[in-house]
């Protein structure tokens, strides 16, 4: 993803957080992102993880074919004004 910043970039994006943000605030906001991030990635990899679980879950093809009966013994009458 940050592949392709290189060194300039990263310097480039220190030096602005600097004059952005001072030099008081950087190291809470480096925390607050680690915080983010693994919190980020944790969510991520429980997503990645169930999805097999709820893939065994899903209703086989014959038994969502079989029809459902209502219990209605005479089919509804068509109703026309007149």
């Amino acid at each position: 993803m940050f592949s392709n910043i290189g060194i300039p970039g990263v310097i480039l994006i220190v030096v602005f957080a600097l004059i952005l943000f001072g030099p008081a605030k950087l190291p809470e906001l480096g925390r607050a992102m680690g915080k983010t991030l693994k919190e980020f990635k944790s969510a991520t990899h429980e997503l990645t993880s169930e999805a097999p679980v709820t893939m065994a879950t899903v209703v086989p093809v014959e038994i969502a074919k079989t029809p459902v009966h209502s219990g209605v013994e005479t089919p509804v009458q068509d109703v026309t004004e007149g």
